[in-house]
């Protein structure tokens, strides 16, 4: 029940053209190092940001090049692969920010839409609303994964304790957490929030994020991480491009959860 994940680390453009081939660079060593599943981050190919809004690269699903190159490499390499998120045409006009997860054979096995926009005032120059250009999600979904399942989310639903608390209540052994975190939000609160998610729900958090500058100066923290769920940071991306892994050992999921019971022991009760 063991395995080995990876996260890449890239910085997207708008030239998808460009971000795919980065991926697949990357995407490649780590099937090279063994790693069994592969996970890119949010907005991993073909992103524009201007003023504060997300234009990313979004035909419809059936015409989106990054689907078709991201599937054939899962199914040359054998490997589950998990596209944080890619921009994809919603029937009313406004883009989805979508996650795919592909299974050895090229095939999609789950897709989840980022339900948490990301509509937040940080101060000047630093104003983000995400919904403008964004529809949300409203469905949590659980993908298969190697040999175990994993919660879906993507960025800024990592703030929001209880869609992880109904994955792991839910069977989930893993969570997965892809991001284009800013800098300014991911030096306070990245290691934090992902060492929570895992402690709190005793399962591993695997965290691919964007590092360096987007197209409108916004800055992007890196520090991909994958955390175990005692909460130990397996490994950690700093700041510049690359591949991280970690053996991921599902056995110790169950362990800490029987160690620590929380999952069970929630109680109702009134706010007074």
């Amino acid at each position: 029940m063991s395995f080995r994940a990876a996260c890449i680390q890239n910085s997207a453009t708008p030239d998808v053209a460009h971000d795919i081939a980065v991926l697949a660079r990357l995407i490649r060593d780590a099937a090279a190092q063994g790693a069994g599943f592969v996970a890119t981050p949010e907005y991993c190919a073909g992103l524009d940001t201007r003023d504060g809004l997300l234009y990313p690269v979004a035909p419809e699903e059936k015409d989106h090049p990054v689907l078709p190159a991201m599937a054939a490499l899962a199914s040359e390499l054998g490997i589950w692969l998990l596209i944080g998120s890619i921009g994809v045409r919603a029937a009313d006009g406004r883009i989805n920010n979508r996650s795919y997860m592909l299974k050895p054979d090229g095939g999609i096995a789950a897709r989840y839409d980022k339900i948490h926009m990301f509509d937040v005032d940080l101060g000047p120059g630093k104003v983000y609303r995400e919904s403008a250009t964004i529809a949300p999600g409203d469905t949590a979904v659980i993908a298969p994964c190697a040999e175990g399942r994993i919660g879906l989310s993507i960025c800024y639903d990592l703030r929001f304790a209880a869609l992880y608390r109904a994955y792991a209540q839910a069977g989930a052994e893993m969570l997965a957490t892809p991001a284009a975190f800013t800098r300014m939000t991911g030096e306070a609160h990245w290691h934090v929030l992902q060492r929570a998610r895992a402690i709190e729900n005793g399962a591993y958090v695997i965290a691919p994020c964007q590092y360096g500058t987007l197209t409108d100066g916004s800055q992007c923290y890196g520090h991909s991480l994958i955390v175990d769920p005692w909460g130990r940071v397996l490994a950690d991306g700093g700041t510049e491009e690359g591949i991280i892994l970690a053996e991921i050992d599902l056995a110790m999921v169950a362990q800490t959860r029987s160690r620590i019971p929380s999952l069970h022991h929630d109680r109702p009760f009134a706010l007074g």
